[in-house]
């Protein structure tokens, strides 16, 4: 998020800030409340140029809580049908390469970025990777940030909203492993899941808060070892901290950065959604999963978003997190060999003459 290095007046000022948002859209009925109450009010603050930050932990904090609560969905039963949908998500990891490739493409052509930039812009999913990858490639960093935080705020945005307004919501058939809370299961359930996060850090795995507490989270609950859940008060303090981190990437001048290159980002992401959609239409057809479930499952946003908005409205959290981590995980095994091949080919796309 912003520099760690500002005062502790800076951070209450920036996680009161999102808690009366948070309050605000818990009392105007919004989605995910905790998240968009804390997002919206810190992106456009930030905007104006007002010093905003949050803890160097938080981030990290609110990842823990967002793996660990999407991990305690994985019972034995629903670990036995992990692998019915192992097609279908095998499809839409191809779908979301595609998307990468043509945003990618489009951003050379219209947008006038140069290859690496392009290239690192494009891929839907582990933002926080394509960011440091495409700065070691020689990408433009700030504008490789700003095209992944400009389509993770459209979606993060427009999704719930368009679900809220069709009263798309509890048609969830999971439940988590455990649904009451007892402090020695949830001190053990804390220690694996921190240890797992802590472990996939030292390895240098990708984004390790929350792929390694979903991990430590699901090898507890899949084992039928699970004995409680998590405070009620834990989730909606997760969305919050994720929201500060979203709304964070703003600063003054964003839009004005390079406006042709973002707004072909903006395009692009809305032409994704609608065409990740009807993908969406295709598999819950095929595979017999619930259309809403199966959109977000397919939706060109972050893992973390869109499982959250599938756990606010109780909407298939196992297969939106099976898909979403899915993809990050094959992104992250393809990604740096696909610069090798791609960047000869970006280099030959040619942007159309100025009028």
């Amino acid at each position: 998020m912003l520099a760690p290095a500002y005062p502790w007046w800076i951070f209450a000022r920036t996680l009161g800030l999102a808690f009366l948002g948070g309050l605000i859209a818990q009392t105007l009925h919004l989605p995910l409340p905790w998240l968009l109450g804390a997002l919206l009010p810190c992106a456009l603050l930030r905007l104006r140029g007002v010093r905003l930050g949050s803890p160097p932990f938080a981030q990290a904090a609110g990842q823990w809580v967002i793996g660990t609560a999407l991990g305690m969905y994985f019972t034995p039963s629903v670990l036995l049908r992990v692998g019915d949908w192992a097609p279908w998500i095998a499809l839409a990891v191809l779908w979301s390469f595609a998307l990468g490739g043509f945003l990618s493409w489009a951003l050379v052509r219209w947008g006038r970025a140069d290859p690496a930039t392009a290239y690192w812009s494009g891929p839907i999913g582990a933002a926080a990777e394509m960011v440091l990858q495409g700065e070691r490639a020689g990408a433009r960093v700030d504008l490789v940030a700003a095209a992944h935080s400009l389509r993770l705020l459209l979606v993060v945005i427009l999704v719930p909203l368009v679900y809220d307004r069709l009263g798309l919501h509890g048609s969830d058939r999971y439940l988590t492993g455990a649904r009451t809370v007892e402090l020695t299961g949830l001190l053990v359930l804390v220690t694996i899941t921190v240890g797992a996060a802590l472990l996939l850090r030292r390895l240098r795995g990708p984004n390790p808060w929350m792929l390694g507490s979903l991990v430590g989270a699901l090898a507890l609950t899949g084992s039928g070892n699970l004995a409680s859940a998590l405070p009620a008060w834990v989730s909606p303090l997760g969305q919050l901290l994720i929201g500060i981190s979203l709304g964070g990437r703003f600063g003054p001048g964003f839009f004005a950065r390079a406006p042709r290159f973002l707004a072909v980002v903006g395009v692009v992401t809305l032409g994704a959604l609608a065409s990740s959609a009807g993908l969406a239409a295709l598999i819950g057809w095929a595979a017999q999963i619930p259309l809403a479930t199966i959109v977000l499952a397919t939706a060109p946003g972050g893992i973390a978003e869109m499982c959250l908005t599938a756990q606010a409205l109780q909407l298939g959290v196992p297969v939106v997190t099976a898909f979403h981590a899915t993809r990050v995980v094959a992104l992250l095994l393809v990604v740096q060999g696909g610069w090798v091949r791609s960047r000869q080919w970006l280099a030959r796309v040619r942007a159309p003459d100025p009028a």
